[in-house]
């Protein structure tokens, strides 16, 4: 199989602006530890896109390697019909993910991401806490406006909608926050409660319809100042209350059809049980370490929902029917 691998921060998806240093970072640790899973497995070809301001990466990789954003575009659109298919890695920033999502399926390639109707959901922060909370999941309170925020909040996170990690997520009093709201007056940023706990994440294998756990991990972030940063993950190193991870997993799972392939979960772990914060339907920087902590090769994991379920074999034909549509 000839798999198109397409991580947009390191591809080309910044070539109209300067590479931002932590999402760089992030998306070069997932790029390398997927394209080196892949290599391991029999019969496997990869090819990836890569912005010229960086290194190279193997010299044996198959690279396209654009030098404008409407070049990056083009390219894309060429590198998935010459693949069998595309293993997406991008954030759901302004669509970005969904976006690219959808031009896969439009090539007719075998999308190794999750559907387009599970990112609407998983892309915002204020549907995902919607969704869930109607399911019965424990989610963060997530608002859209001050007045929404609960009277016995005193902390409050600010965060875009639809953000990747920690950029421009703050924390704030309320009566800050309220101040920071009114001066900002942007209608993409949602207000979450600030809560007390150890902050985890949960790293799925989802098939569209349910959700196996793979790893629980640590977050390390830190607040300086008003702003949240993040500085690492100890991936697996949480053994305890697996089971009720595991029942999270599937609840999350029930509740956003669609969801497919590696699919994180940011959470904290209060004194009232899990919290789920934010669902991220795409590899995150766990991924980089999964392999060691798990003994086994989770891009394996990924590929073989495409023999072993009915979502995967509906996602191969899907992928034909698309394809002869073009022919």
């Amino acid at each position: 199989m000839r798999i198109f691998v397409y991580e947009h921060i390191t591809g080309g998806g910044c070539l109209d602006a300067a590479l931002p240093p932590s999402l760089a970072h992030e998306g070069e640790l997932m790029l390398r530890a997927l394209l080196d899973d892949l290599r391991d497995l029999p019969g496997m070809e990869a090819l990836i896109m890569r912005d010229p301001r960086l290194p190279v990466l193997d010299a044996a990789l198959e690279v396209a390697r654009p030098h404008s954003k409407a070049e990056a575009r083009n390219l894309f659109r060429h590198c998935c019909l010459s693949a069998d298919a595309v293993w997406p890695v991008a954030p759901e920033t302004d669509g970005a993910l969904k976006r690219l999502s959808i031009e896969i399926l439009d090539c007719g390639r075998i999308l190794l991401g999750s559907l387009p109707e599970a990112l609407d959901v998983a892309a915002s922060k204020a549907a995902t806490a919607q969704v869930l909370a109607k399911a019965g999941v424990p989610v963060i309170t997530t608002c859209r406006h001050p007045t929404q925020l609960p009277a016995h909040v005193r902390d409050v996170v600010i965060k875009p909608d639809d953000g990747a990690g920690c950029q421009d997520t703050h924390k704030l009093g309320r009566a800050d926050a309220v101040a920071w709201w009114n001066k900002k007056s942007s209608a993409n940023y949602v207000l979450q409660p600030y809560l007390r706990g150890a902050p985890l994440s949960l790293s799925l294998l989802c098939d569209g319809e349910s959700a196996q756990l793979l790893s629980c991990n640590e977050q390390q972030i830190s607040i300086v100042g008003s702003e949240l940063r993040f500085i690492g993950v100890k991936v697996n190193s949480v053994q305890t209350n697996r089971d009720r991870y595991s029942r999270l997993a599937r609840q999350i799972a029930g509740a956003i059809p669609g969801l497919w392939g590696y699919v994180g979960v940011d959470l904290i772990e209060t004194t009232s049980g899990p919290v789920v914060v934010e669902i991220n339907p795409r590899l995150t920087t766990s991924y980089a370490g999964l392999r060691q902590t798990l003994g086994s090769n989770p891009a394996a994991l990924v590929l073989a929902l495409l023999d072993s379920s009915g979502a995967g074999r509906r996602r191969r034909a899907l992928a034909a029917k698309l394809a002869a549509s073009h022919a």
